[in-house]
């Protein structure tokens, strides 16, 4: 079972390199992969929110919301899985990227952009919200694309960051019933 789904995810990111990648796209998608580099793009919006006083909660959750990501994802759950990134172990595989310095599993990308974009969309109108969860999946399917990720990876990230994003969000409205 396990190595009939290693064998799909293989073809899954062949079929990208060979069939999706060519020079527009690769700029883009290269692109959309930076603005998750280190939550940056989540981390700025995060601060903005900071700013008026109606979206400070806001602001507050989705960074309570990326440094609990980070915690499980990338300090715990990347080290303990300790996956080998998908270009060192699939023959003819690239990265568009160059060479990452951490594990695989899960996607750290995918999963600060979710859990930024589902307490936004939780908090927000979904004029704001819905924009959200569209860029972060853009951002999950840019690791897959320039290669750094296995699809499995990218779902591990949105699916943990998304009950993180829900338990903010529920510990958010549980503030919002004391005061």
């Amino acid at each position: 079972m396990l190595e009939h789904l290693m064998i799909a995810e293989q073809n899954i990111l062949l079929w990208l390199q060979n069939n999706m990648r060519n020079d527009i796209l690769n700029h883009i998608m290269i692109f959309i992969t930076s603005l998750g580099n280190a939550g940056a793009i989540w981390i700025i919006m995060a601060v903005g929110l900071l700013i008026p006083k109606k979206t400070r909660k806001t602001g507050i959750m989705v960074i309570s919301g990326l440094l609990l990501s980070f915690i499980i994802n990338n300090i715990i759950l990347k080290n303990l899985v300790a996956r080998t990134r998908p270009y060192d172990m699939i023959a003819g595989l690239t990265s568009l990227v160059g060479i990452q310095s951490d594990y695989s599993f899960p996607s750290g990308h995918t999963a600060s952009s979710f859990v930024a974009a589902v307490i936004m969309l939780g908090n927000l109108p979904k004029k704001y919200g819905i924009p959200a969860i569209i860029l972060a999946f853009l951002i999950a399917f840019s690791r897959m694309y320039v290669g750094v990720h296995y699809p499995s990876d990218v779902i591990a990230g949105a699916l943990i960051a998304t009950a993180i994003g829900l338990f903010v969000n529920w510990v958010g409205k549980q503030g919002e019933q004391v005061i």
